[in-house]
């Protein structure tokens, strides 16, 4: 069995929403979920990485700009 802990998410792999939430809390990243706001409320359920991306672009409705977050940013989708 996989340590809770992990430093990298990998495309294509799957991961516990355990492993999800150490690696979010110990990570600067963005993780999009197929779940909604379920994606911790069962620590075994299983989630596969279906896209990664270097960083995103962002909105701001203080000044309606638009700016680019170069932060890792992962797509996730229940198994």
């Amino acid at each position: 069995m996989r340590q809770h802990r992990i430093n990298t998410l990998k495309q294509g792999e799957h991961y516990t929403a355990k492993e999800l939430d150490s690696f979010v809390s110990t990570t600067d990243v963005v993780l999009l979920s197929s779940n909604a706001s379920q994606l911790f409320s069962d620590p075994e359920r299983e989630y596969k990485v279906v896209h990664e991306v270097e960083g995103f672009f962002e909105h701001s409705s203080n000044d309606g700009e638009k700016y680019f977050r170069d932060k890792r940013a992962y797509v996730v989708e229940k198994v």
